[in-house]
């Protein structure tokens, strides 16, 4: 089971208030216990390299519906490529994610360290997508009883981090499936075509305050 951390020294502002933008709150810090206060409150962290550290909740979140997802056939054939792991590679997979050389690269060495603090005390995970004993794509994300908030995919081969995001929606189908939340921040173009729809801030984070009251899947607990 995870770890509990120390309560974070900040608060953070009420959602539902802090405006009409993506990002409602900035400065704070990246403990463990401050990291997983904001996603129970429906934020997450991204850096600004000219200024503080913002704290985001996106006023159309995107979300994977477990519980109605229908994988395509191309997604289904992308699916049966790899063999799916969890947690054996996560230094891998974030530092993946973290390539500076991909566009729009914003995963720094303090969103590593924080993240990887996350993962030791067991609220962070990575879901693999493996051809024999190489690491072909995956991601990693945070999980709190029933939401598990995706923040970052990665592919080495091709239809590596499809299959890594068909696994984790079989990982998280169970008979909490209709409760649970599978946050991919906002809807591209690519997120959309693996299922992924736009629903308004203020019942994602009713949602949440649901999913939180939920065990943890199997494969995180």
């Amino acid at each position: 089971m995870p770890i509990e951390p120390p309560a974070s020294v900040w608060d953070f502002p009420p959602v539902g208030v802090a405006g009409a933008g993506d990002v409602v709150a900035a400065g704070a810090d990246l403990e463990p216990g401050t990291v997983l206060a904001a996603y129970r409150r429906g934020l997450f962290p991204m850096p600004d390299s000219h200024g503080p550290l913002l704290w985001w909740s996106p006023v159309e979140r995107g979300v994977i519906e477990v519980d109605s997802f229908t994988p395509s056939r191309s997604l289904r054939r992308a699916r049966s490529k790899f063999e799916i792991r969890v947690n054996t590679a996560f230094d891998q997979v974030i530092r993946a994610c973290a390539d500076p050389s991909r566009p729009g690269s914003w995963i720094d060495a303090d969103i590593i360290a924080a993240y990887t603090r996350l993962h030791e005390l067991g609220w962070v995970h990575s879901v693999e997508a493996w051809d024999g004993d190489e690491l072909a794509g995956g991601l990693y994300g945070v999980a709190i009883g029933g939401l598990f908030a995706g923040e970052s995919m990665f592919h080495h081969q091709t239809d590596g981090s499809k299959a890594a995001v068909a696994g984790l929606v079989e990982l998280l189908d169970d008979k909490y499936a209709a409760e649970r939340v599978l946050d991919i921040q906002w809807v591209t173009s690519h997120l959309a075509t693996l299922g992924a729809i736009a629903i308004p801030r203020e019942q994602y984070i009713a949602r949440v305050e649901r999913a939180l009251a939920f065990p943890l899947p199997a494969a995180f607990s």
